[in-house]
């Protein structure tokens, strides 16, 4: 009876992964808007941070500077400033990040931006009006999926285990197998009632915040101007840039930060 452990094991881990992703979802859905939440229109910077966190702030602010001559962004990843007075608290955070040689690589340049006081003023004011989750979504529904995804791993480990011990004839291993396939469903179930309900799963936007930037998506006229460039930048990543310069400026960037283990954001 020793897998009876392991079964009592896997329970536990799956019941808590799901009540966790259970409480994540009903404190999201029990988020009241503030009034000015109704009203507020969404800046590139204030998307940027919705749809990516901090490291898509600093992204967009390096592209936005590159798209107005005021800052190069090399394809071998170099950045280099060629106007030292930022228009704002971004900009001068990207500036202050390079450093009085006015030339750094790309992938610090943006980490330190992204930690930049700037930065977390706009996550509190976010946070405040209710369009950010708290600390990056770290008790999020994001979160809680990511929980229950490793629970139902964790789950089939343990069955494994249990399958694996020596056993008598009288402890069949498929009823063995069957009494794990119920920890199991319950995750697989969780996740699937969360996919079909709550889909997509926001890491920094609470639901609020994910109507106003779908709001802004929508907006968008499709023109190749720089405001919808900026957008998609900030709604979807460097990965919309379709300029091939830089594009493999940060394409550089992507490999030197893998190099030295960062994960992206």
């Amino acid at each position: 009876m020793f897998w009876v452990l392991f079964l009592l094991s896997a329970w536990a881990v799956a019941g808590l992964a799901c009540l966790r992703l259970c409480l994540a979802a009903v404190r999201a859905a029990a988020v009241e808007p503030h009034a000015v939440v109704r009203e507020h229109t969404l800046t590139l910077y204030e998307a940027a941070f919705l749809s990516g966190g901090p490291r898509r702030v600093a992204d967009l602010t390096l592209v936005s500077m590159a798209r107005q001559r005021r800052l190069l962004l090399a394809h071998t990843g170099w950045a280099t400033v060629v106007d030292p007075c930022g228009r704002d608290d971004m900009e001068r955070s990207v500036i202050g990040a390079i450093g009085p040689g006015g030339q750094s690589r790309i992938a610090p340049v943006r980490a330190a931006a992204a930690a930049a006081d700037a930065v977390r003023s706009l996550a509190d004011r976010l946070v405040g009006a209710g369009l950010a989750v708290p600390d990056g979504g770290a008790g999020g529904v994001a979160a809680g999926v990511r929980r229950v995804r490793v629970a139902a791993v964790t789950v089939c480990a343990l069955g494994l285990v249990a399958l694996a011990l020596p056993l008598p004839a009288t402890e069949p291993r498929l009823l063995i197998a069957l009494w794990f396939a119920l920890p199991l469903a319950l995750t697989l179930g969780c996740l699937a009632i969360t996919r079909m309900e709550i889909h997509p799963y926001a890491r920094w936007a609470s639901p609020a915040g994910q109507r106003l930037v779908g709001a802004l998506v929508r907006q968008a006229d499709g023109t190749a101007d720089d405001r919808t460039f900026l957008t998609s930048v900030a709604v979807r990543g460097v990965h919309a840039i379709g300029e091939p310069d830089l594009r493999a400026a940060f394409a550089h960037r992507e490999k030197y930060a893998g190099d030295h283990g960062e994960r992206l954001a």
